[in-house]
């Protein structure tokens, strides 16, 4: 059986400064999953996490 879709959702957050940058210092964009619920939190989620490839805190985005 299926299951029903619930109000928290799986979303992935990728970074912004690697899918802009092509001259950084290694190939990839840095990901991570999260969930959210989407009744209190109907925007795009935005939050500060630790890129691999730029090695450093960077602001990471909502892709889906």
């Amino acid at each position: 059986m299926a299951a029903k879709k619930g109000v928290r959702i799986i979303i992935t957050l990728e970074c912004t400064e690697c899918r802009s940058n092509p001259e950084k210092r290694s190939p990839g964009v840095s990901r991570y999953t999260t969930m959210k619920n989407r009744r209190n939190t109907t925007a795009r989620l935005e939050l500060k996490k630790f890129c691999t490839h730029c090695n450093k805190h960077t602001v990471h985005k909502e892709i889906k």
